[in-house]
Parts: structure tokens; C-alpha cells; sequence
């Protein structure tokens, strides 16, 4: 029996690590609706607003391509902020389900608003980062906010983002929305990206050690300085990456700049995906490039096949085994600290707590979601949006 008594060791020592770090986020994560010096200063009134003679003009950012399901409640969300100084900028990339003709409705001639129409996409580039590049070419403000068409910001978080500029004096800004689950494929899914942001990286290393490894990212809303963006080269930098927003994050990281995760804290949220096929299929497009290659994805499905699954069952094999199967109460201890670590998270990024318990079933999915990505790599590739992309 040694093996499972190195096996059970390996698994508590991870989820003590997992448990440290999780813990030590949630006091200390930056957090959009609770101030931003992790969650200690009070919680600004929705009428608020930053004193700033006179308010830096903030560009948002958004890159389109049919959308039209969505566009148009983000656009009343981002033209509604109350902040003092910023435009929007919407670019249509090429849709051709109306979203353009959706967004001009939605924008009833704010003159905060511009639309502009995409060029055709360059040899070598991916589609959203050549967007994005566009976007940033006709941006007019000192800061630039990406953000997705289907990202939705209540009345004073664009406040409350300036806030956080003006206090933490960073260079870039990956915040960290508050995701939407409806669906059963999404409540299993979805929030595994909060177990791996809050459970797997310390935000206060991440904040303060140079390594590019540690510029973890989400492309549903980053925030740069112009002057930084234009430092690192902008999308050009990154023009055929996938995962473009931690490559680009990676290039602050790089180039010796500041870069600060914030938790959107409910003040941004996202509906990512909504049904178990769209969560599949957006999964699958990026896990291969996520997890460094097939190896590497292959070893982290194991590894959390092993801290989240196996002790559920040695636990009921022990229970119903006898002496063959020692340990279920050690067994039945690390499958309960794996779920209060899952409903940590859950709890610190405003998800359903309850669904910790689906813990084991969320592997399972992305097992599949794994092989779904090795069927796509196999076969030459998948289709987003219309659009090829190699996998």
C-alpha cells in the first residue's frame, strides 16, 4: 500500500498549497467593489466620482463579430457609466448577422460613440487581435480598455476603474469579470477558470515578481496605458497568438512594467458561453495553447483527476472494502478540502457555492473537453466564428 500512501501525501500537500493560496486571495486580491487595496477600503456609493482636474479621457475598446445577440445591452451598459471622460469605440469585424446595424440602434447618436468598420484580415494575424490593433489605432485616450461584446458594466464600475488606476499607479490591468452560469454545461465549466485564477496563483506574487510566466490574463477586459501598450509593441507583438491576452501580458511583464489582476467584483460580468456545446467548443479552442501543448494538458487532466476525483473514491472504497482499503477517513478529508476550496473561490468571485459539490463532475467535463480538443488538433483544426484555427 505504499503507493497510495505517496499518493495521499501528494494530494494533501497540493490542496495545502491550493488552500494557502486561496486563502491568502481573498485578502488580498484587488477587488473593483470593495476599493482596491484588497477589499479593506470602503465600498464607493453608486453616485460617486473620482476628483480629477481634469479626468484623463479613457478609451473602451470593443471588438465585434457577430454579436448581435449582446451588443446592444453592453453598449446602453458602457455608454451609461457615469465616469466623467471617456469614448467607446465599437468595431464590426466582418459580421455579417446584423450586428452592425444592432449597434448603431443602441447607440441612439451618443457622441461618445464611434463604430468603425474592420479592413479585411491580414496574412499571419488572429482575428481579434487585428480588431483590437485597429481599435487601439483610432483610440484617443490616455488609457485603453478592452473589453468583449458580450462583457456588461454596471453604471459606476468605469468609476470605480479609474479609481484603481489613480490608486495602484500600474501600467496594465487584467480584470477579472464576474462570470454568468446558467446552464448545467456551464455551471460545471465556468467557474474551474476561478478555481485556477484564485486557487493556483498568489495575486500578491504575481504583482511583485518580474516573471513572465506569471502574467496570467483573461481577454474578456485588460486595461493599458497608451504609453505602455504603444512600449510593447501592441497587438503587432502578438499578432499570431491564440491566448493573445497573456501573450501581450506576458510583454508588460517582459519589458520591467506593472502589472496589477483585479476582481471585477459583480461590477463587470460576462455571460461567456450558454449551453454545454458552446462551452465545449469555446474550451476546447484554447486549452491545447493554455496548457503549453498536448503533454502538459494530458498531465494537468491527470494531476486533477488525482487531487479532485480519487480520494472520492479510495473514500468509498474504504468505506465498503475493509482492511483492503485503508485511509477513506484521510480520503474522505481531502475530497471535502478540494470542495471548500472550489466554494472559497465560488464565494470570492460571486459564483454559486453550492455548485463546489459538482467538483468531480467539472473534471470529468474537462476531460472531455480535453479530447475534444485532441480530436480537433488531429482533424487540422476548428472553425470560431467562421473563421479557421489551428489547434
Amino acid at each position: 500500500m505504499l503507493v497510495i500512501d505517496i499518493i495521499l501525501l501528494v494530494i494533501s500537500l497540493a490542496l495545502a498549497v491550493f488552500g494557502v493560496i486561496t486563502i491568502t486571495n481573498a485578502f488580498t486580491m484587488l477587488r473593483l467593489g470593495k476599493g482596491v487595496d484588497g477589499g479593506v477600503q470602503p465600498v464607493l456609493r453608486a453616485d460617486s466620482r473620482v476628483p480629477t482636474t481634469p479626468a484623463v479621457l479613457i478609451s473602451i475598446l470593443v471588438p465585434m463579430r457577430n454579436e448581435k445577440n449582446v451588443i446592444s445591452r453592453t453598449l446602453r451598459s458602457l455608454l451609461a457609466q457615469d465616469d466623467p471622460a471617456f469614448e467607446v469605440l465599437v468595431l464590426d469585424d466582418e459580421s455579417d448577422d446584423g450586428s452592425a446595424d444592432a449597434t448603431r440602434r443602441a447607440a441612439e447618436d451618443d457622441p461618445r460613440f464611434k463604430l468603425l468598420t474592420g479592413q479585411p484580415l491580414p496574412l499571419g494575424w488572429k482575428g481579434k487581435n487585428w480588431a483590437c490593433a485597429q481599435l487601439a489605432r483610432s483610440a484617443r485616450g490616455e488609457y485603453l480598455v478592452f473589453t468583449d461584446a458580450d462583457v456588461h458594466w454596471v453604471p459606476y464600475a468605469l468609476s470605480r476603474l479609474r479609481r484603481a488606476l489613480k490608486t495602484t499607479q500600474a501600467d496594465a490591468y487584467t480584470i477579472w469579470p464576474t462570470q454568468v452560469t446558467e446552464s448545467w454545461g456551464e455551471r460545471l465549466v465556468v467557474p474551474m477558470i476561478a478555481l485556477a485564477a484564485m486557487g493556483y496563483l498568489p495575486a500578491f506574487i504575481a504583482h511583485n515578481l518580474p516573471w513572465a510566466f506569471l502574467a496570467a490574463s483573461t481577454g474578456q477586459c485588460r486595461v493599458f496605458r497608451r504609453s505602455v501598450y504603444q512600449a510593447v509593441g501592441g497587438h503587432a507583438e502578438v499578432k499570431d497568438q491564440p491566448l493573445e491576452d497573456d501573450a501581450l501580458m506576458r510583454q508588460v511583464k517582459l519589458k520591467g512594467y506593472k502589472l496589477r489582476r483585479v476582481d471585477g467584483a459583480g461590477l463587470i460580468s460576462c455571460r461567456m458561453y450558454s449551453d454545454w456545446p458552446s462551452v465545449r467548443d469555446g474550451f476546447a479552442k484554447n486549452i491545447l495553447v493554455g496548457h503549453g501543448g498536448i503533454f502538459f494538458m494530458l498531465l494537468s487532466t491527470l494531476f486533477h483527476w488525482l487531487v479532485f476525483v480519487f480520494p472520492w473514491a479510495w473514500f468509498l472504497l474504504g468505506w465498503v472494502g475493509g482492511e483492503n482499503f485503508r485511509y477513506p477517513i484521510w480520503a474522505l478529508t481531502l475530497a471535502a478540502t478540494g470542495l471548500a476550496i472550489r466554494a472559497l473561490t465560488a464565494k470570492m468571485t460571486r459564483q454559486r457555492v453550492g455548485d463546489a459539490f459538482l467538483l468531480p463532475a467539472s473534471v470529468v467535463a474537462m476531460t472531455l473537453i480535453a479530447g475534444h480538443a485532441l480530436r480537433w488538433h488531429w482533424s487540422g483544426g476548428t472553425q470560431w466564428k467562421g473563421r479557421i484555427l489551428k489547434v
